[in-house]
């Protein structure tokens, strides 16, 4: 069995945009709706699961809201202490069903890199991530100036969703310093395991500044999406 979480409870307070992130418009809908939409199409989804702020008043304006395959629950300080609940909020999944956990910030994931990642993360037994091979030069900083250059050729940028089974999730971010685990794949790393790392497109970008936005929206009309 598939299922999904989807992390919302964040404030965007880097953005400074009044609202969180998430709920910025992007052609005529707010991003966490672009965000779903490829997931809630995926023929193999049993559930999905968004987990929002206590005090979060947006979401059930939305449209996506009214969702046969949706469901919500509240978060809690961290993104782990988050995507936990949304693991415990899943209905009927057993611990070696597999769980995708996606960005709410993250609307341009596309369809085939969807699928590809779900093919490919289930031969693992630690399961796998979207990422893209680093194409720039790559600095060490020291007290702001570069120390070292990185070999590149090792280092990719990590993207959601990612996919793992519900036991093995839940048990590294239980056992992990949710403070400190970044995405999910490192809970999974400092438990021990290895994900697969699946090679997406760069344009699955997660809305963080303002000038995201422009940049996803271009990604979205090439996909045929607005």
């Amino acid at each position: 069995m598939l299922y999904a979480v989807v992390p919302a409870a964040g404030r965007g307070a880097r953005m400074d945009a009044g609202l969180p992130k998430q709920y910025l418009q992007l052609g005529g809908r707010a991003v966490i709706e672009h965000a779903l939409e490829p997931l809630l199409d995926y023929p193999e989804l049993e559930q999905l699961v968004v987990v929002l702020a206590p005090d979060d008043q947006d979401f059930a304006t939305l449209g996506v809201a009214g969702h046969p395959l949706l469901s919500t629950c509240v978060g809690g300080a961290s993104r782990a202490d988050s995507v936990l609940a949304g693991l415990n909020a899943l209905d009927a999944a057993d611990v070696d069903d597999w769980v995708l956990v996606h960005d709410a910030a993250r609307p341009c994931l596309r369809p085939d890199d969807l699928d590809r990642l779900v093919r490919q993360a289930r031969r693992s037994p630690d399961g796998g991530l979207l990422a893209v091979p680093a194409r720039d030069t790559l600095k060490q900083s020291q007290e702001g100036h570069a120390s070292s250059t990185l070999d590149r050729s090792t280092i990719w940028q990590a993207q959601t969703p990612q996919l793992f089974r519900l036991g093995l999730l839940r048990q590294a971010l239980e056992q992990g310093d949710r403070m400190h685990i970044t995405d999910e794949a490192s809970a999974i790393e400092l438990a021990g395991g290895r994900p697969r790392l699946v090679q997406g497109h760069g344009d699955n970008l997660k809305v963080t500044w303002l000038d995201d936005l422009p940049m996803a929206e271009a990604s979205l009309r090439a996909q045929g999406r607005l």
